[in-house]
């Protein structure tokens, strides 16, 4: 048998085997009666974090944090892995509550490569930072890798310096909520809706109808509300900032990691490196080990490792669809999507 013939056998027998767990997940979902259900799932849960030194001896110990991707409370589960994926907010607090508990810990790396995500969970990863910072008494400092807008920066606010790559794209400080009107490509394939409601602002921001005038006034409002607390988590977060570089920045713009430092957004230009060194003499631990924590059978090698499972980017979220408007449910963000 030739190599050929050997590896078409082996991919034979994979598929095999895949068909074999489908099929056994099948059977067992249902009962011979067709009353009871059994609920199977072929993902693995999630399993405990652990921790990785990266390098240096001690003592003490600086970790650093993976914030990525979209940030959003979404469950998501990852093409043909089989692993289960724990949302960003939930594996943040995760990671901080180990940290608490270990005293080693000196200081904390945020590694930001984020466009932002939802209002929810960008003010909820903020908040647990700063209750941390206030527990156990470290200097946190933020380091923007490719991107760290709107979300990212509100995150960002929670340090005590902040690192940026000259190449980072920044800023887009701001609130968005956006929906499709469908009524007119209902109409022409023959499609009425039919909405039967307690109020005649129950439906506001239906994607099946216009918004009323009054309407718009008030989600602009709630976007001016929104707005008003980034405002204010920038303004206690960045105390080096003029008012006349948050005129500046409060309109939406990005800005490069260069023009960032310009107007105080950031305070360094550097890289990932210069952050960790930054984070060991602030803490008076030039000897740290630095650690990350990470789930088992995941590939952790330096600071730019991730700290589990490769999870959906931010592009494969917007191409399934998950950060467009979901039906009649308006989503507030703080997020840079052009």
């Amino acid at each position: 048998m030739n190599r050929k013939e050997m590896d078409m056998k082996v991919r034979k027998k994979r598929r095999s085997g895949l068909l074999v767990l489908y099929l056994a997940a099948a059977l067992f979902s249902v009962s011979a009666s067709g009353c009871a259900f059994v609920n199977v799932t072929l993902y693995q849960p999630a399993l405990p974090l652990q921790e990785k030194v990266i390098e240096g001896e001690g003592p003490g110990k600086v970790l650093v944090m993976d914030i990525s991707g979209v940030l959003t409370y979404d469950e998501k589960k990852k093409g043909g892995s089989f692993k289960e994926q724990v949302n960003l907010v939930a594996r943040v607090k995760e990671e901080l509550r180990k940290a608490a508990q270990d005293n080693e810990v000196k200081a904390l790396v945020l590694r930001i490569n984020t466009p932002g995500g939802t209002v929810s969970a960008s003010d909820l990863l903020h908040h647990e930072i700063m209750q941390f910072k206030k527990k156990r008494k470290v200097k946190v400092v933020a380091c923007f890798l490719g991107m760290a807008t709107s979300g990212g920066y509100y995150v960002a606010s929670a340090a005590d310096h902040i690192v940026a790559q000259p190449t980072t794209l920044t800023g887009s400080i701001g609130t968005i909520a956006f929906k499709f009107n469908v009524q007119g490509l209902m109409e022409k394939v023959g499609v009425e809706e039919e909405t039967v409601k307690s109020g005649n602002k129950k439906d506001m921001w239906s994607p099946f109808r216009p918004a009323t005038s009054e309407e718009k006034v008030i989600f602009q409002r709630i976007i001016d509300e929104y707005q008003s607390k980034f405002l204010e988590v920038v303004r206690a977060g960045r105390k080096n900032m003029t008012d006349s570089d948050l005129t500046t920045v409060k309109d939406g713009r990005v800005f490069s990691g260069t023009q960032a430092f310009r107007l105080h957004l950031v305070d360094e230009l550097g890289y990932l490196n210069d952050a960790v060194k930054w984070a060991k003499a602030a803490a008076g631990v030039p000897k740290a080990q630095v650690i990350i924590y990470h789930r088992p059978g995941t590939y952790v090698d330096n600071i730019y490792s991730k700290s589990q499972g490769e999870a959906l980017s931010w592009a494969d979220r917007l191409q399934q669809g998950e950060l467009l408007p979901q039906g009649p449910e308006p989503r507030f963000m703080y997020l840079w999507l052009p």
